[in-house]
């Protein structure tokens, strides 16, 4: 299976189009406490607990890297319950996460998620299931709630010091004259690795406006899974796309390689 094609297709035909429905306190937790136990190696103990919430896991090689991956995603509503996805890589121990908050609402963010889960072994990719807007009270903006699965899977790996890199998109006139915005969020932590994706993204010719050294939009301050990584003392990056950048395969391509190789080992 090529996951890039499974999670692309998962993001036109499901995400787009998908209903929102809230998550209650123990299916949050029932979510996040089964892939805690699929990290650590109990897989049929964490089945077992998703079942009870009509999630699943299933496994598969990517085509493109010759990995095994595992999926673990909603078996009976998807495209009701708008609750998401997950895809942890086989091939290595877990030691980090991307996120993608806003498939569909910006566009092309997915495949920059993609990009880095293929690029770099021992990630874990955490995928909104509806897009930001489906629900008419904003409850559906995972970034910016405490009270969905998306978050309560990202409060689980922050738990276990995974740090954690959140994709975005912005539009070209949001901030004229560059490519990415990066920013910690409201995690200082992770200063360092933040400084060496912004060189690495220079190196590879994109304009990178580097919010904790001049003033920049869309800074993310206001982000949950940020603010819980500064909790626990786990680095965090905020990264938004121009629309230009997301358009543009190549680019997307080259953006997701300098982010993974900057990722903390």
């Amino acid at each position: 299976m090529d996951l890039a094609r499974r999670i692309t297709d998962f993001t036109h035909d499901t995400v787009a189009r998908s209903d929102y429905l809230p998550p209650l306190r123990a299916q949050r937790r029932t979510a996040a406490e089964a892939v805690g136990l699929f990290l650590d190696g109990r897989r049929a103990e964490a089945g077992r607990r998703l079942d009870g919430i009509d999630f699943g896991i299933s496994t598969f090689t990517d085509t493109v890297t010759g990995r095994r991956f595992a999926e673990i995603s909603d078996r009976a509503a998807e495209g009701h319950r708008g609750w998401g996805r997950i895809y942890i890589d086989l091939s290595a121990t877990t030691r980090w996460s991307v996120q993608v908050p806003h498939p569909v609402a910006d566009s092309g963010s997915e495949q920059l998620g993609i990009g880095v889960l293929r690029a770099r072994r021992g990630g874990v990719l955490v995928m909104a299931g509806a897009h930001r807007n489906a629900d008419r009270k904003g409850r559906a903006d995972v970034a910016h709630r405490r009270d969905t699965v998306f978050d309560a899977v990202c409060d689980e790996l922050a738990a276990r010091h995974l740090p954690g890199l959140q994709v975005h998109g912005f539009a070209d006139s949001t901030e004229p004259g560059y490519d990415v915005i990066a920013s910690l969020g409201s995690a200082d932590k992770g200063l360092p690795t933040a400084r060496r994706t912004a060189t690495a993204l220079r190196h590879e010719g994109f304009a990178v406006c580097r919010a904790w050294a001049r003033r920049c939009a869309l800074e993310g301050r206001g982000n949950v899974q940020g603010r819980e990584a500064e909790d626990q003392g786990v680095p965090f990056l905020h990264m938004e796309f121009s629309r230009t950048v997301r358009d543009d395969a190549s680019r997307v391509r080259r953006a997701a390689a300098a982010m993974a190789a900057s990722l903390p080992s």
